[in-house]
């Protein structure tokens, strides 16, 4: 019989059999959306944000579905600009994803989105 780990295969000392060792936990691969293949377009930069000279970061928090569409988006971290927050949000709910996977079957999960608005 293959032994699961250290545990299961010391003999117990005091007559009896040893402990049936713990199930390997969970692997989980997280979502992405950065799969080549997606070509997920950047988030459009607000006009008036480029006038007014508004920069920043969101972290957007989302939850992608099994079959790697979005279902829900908030934000996180804000960039300190509503309106490229709401960009951010608008952008990564139309994003399509590479689902996470519990052992390898894909199941929902919230994952974190950085968003950076950068004037060039």
């Amino acid at each position: 019989m293959p032994s699961a780990g250290p545990a299961s295969t010391a003999p117990a000392t005091d007559g009896s059999t040893a402990p049936a060792a713990a199930a390997p936990p969970a692997r989980i691969d997280l979502p992405s959306a950065s799969a080549a293949y997606l070509s997920n377009p950047p988030p459009p930069y607000p006009p008036l944000s480029r006038r007014l000279g508004e920069q920043g970061k969101v972290v957007v928090r989302v939850r992608i579905e099994a079959d790697g569409t979005a279902s829900a988006a908030e934000v996180r971290t804000s960039s300190g600009f509503e309106r490229l927050d709401q960009a951010a949000l608008q952008t990564v709910l139309r994003w399509k994803y590479v689902p996470g996977k519990r052992n390898g079957v894909p199941e929902a999960m919230w994952y974190l989105i950085p968003i950076q608005f950068v004037l060039e």
